[in-house]
């Protein structure tokens, strides 16, 4: 059930493109902001408060997955699943993006290309000069994990409040930044949003390792888990910094010997759409590696 959910919900995702706007979490902006307010107040604990700040709009996906149960052959449990994942896979299409950016680099509107790449990057891209392209190859690495991948290993383990946990966490803790950005200061680790941010990077740790692991395959392998050695070498930072580096590196070394002999004019759109193919590679390497688990174990 878990396997068809998962497919039907990857299917869907591609042909309701038109009503993405639909699943914009803005309700969860304004939660979001009253959890600041009352988990974030100066003295209180900032892990259990965002512990439980993330756990209130779970509870009831669980609780209701739960009294569902395998009732008409389980087929509202089916349909609840595909329904949390769909929120949970967005609440933007990564692929469209990558390709609304590319398009504008190849037809020269940089200014559109710096929209599309502030929404990959869900900060200010202006000015960045060179160092844009690094950034949105990054960008499109880390948040394959966030959109995709984690989604995806969560509601394995823990059904449809498992994906919608995940993706509660990483919502959550981009409006604390954006916040804190916004008001002109920084993130700091003793912040509610410094909660958020260790909540959601003990969730993403696992997930981030398996996809690296899948990155360096679908890539070059060698060049891979070169940078893996020196992402490990060169740690630094909180946890979830930690591994959206560790996925930043070990995207880039599967990638980089694919870019050889780009002319220069063309590598930033070259560099997008190499890593989107990573990533859509190991999409596929997931499923397989899902599909064959969930029949080994029936078989058993």
């Amino acid at each position: 059930m878990s396997l068809l959910a998962l497919l039907l919900a990857l299917a869907c995702e591609r042909g309701l493109t038109h009503l993405f706007h639909l699943r914009e979490p803005r309700w969860l902006d304004r939660y979001c902001d009253w959890a600041s307010r009352v988990f974030g107040r100066e003295g209180s604990a900032t892990v259990p408060g965002a512990l439980v700040a993330v756990a209130l709009p779970v509870v009831p996906v669980a609780a209701f997955d739960w009294t569902l149960g395998s009732h008409l052959l389980g087929l509202p449990q089916l349909g609840l699943a595909v329904l949390a994942l769909l929120v949970s896979f967005g609440p933007r299409d990564l692929r469209d993006e990558v390709d609304d950016y590319v398009a504008a680099l190849e037809r020269g509107d940089r200014a559109e290309a710096d929209k599309r790449a502030k929404e990959l990057l869900e900060s200010d891209a202006a000015g960045r000069g060179a160092g844009l392209r690094d950034a949105v190859e990054d960008a499109i690495f880390v948040q394959a994990n966030n959109r995709i991948f984690g989604v995806m290993l969560w509601f394995m383990l823990l059904g449809p409040a498992g994906a919608w946990l995940f993706r509660v966490t990483d919502l959550m803790r981009r409006r604390a930044v954006f916040e804190a950005v916004r008001q002109g200061r920084p993130v700091a680790p003793e912040s509610f949003g410094g909660g958020l941010g260790f909540v959601h990077g003990l969730l993403a740790w696992i997930p981030a390792r398996l996809v690296a692991a899948t990155y360096a395959i679908a890539g070059s392998f060698e060049d891979a888990v070169g940078n893996w050695r020196s992402a490990v070498d060169r740690a630094a930072g909180g946890l979830l910094d930690r591994t959206e580096d560790l996925l930043a590196r070990v995207g880039k070394g599967s990638l980089q010997p694919s870019l050889a002999g780009i002319p220069p004019q063309s590598l930033d759109a070259a560099t997008a759409r190499g890593a989107w193919r990573i990533v859509a590679r190991a999409t596929w390497i997931w499923l397989v590696v899902i599909a064959l688990l969930v029949l080994a174990g029936e078989a058993a």
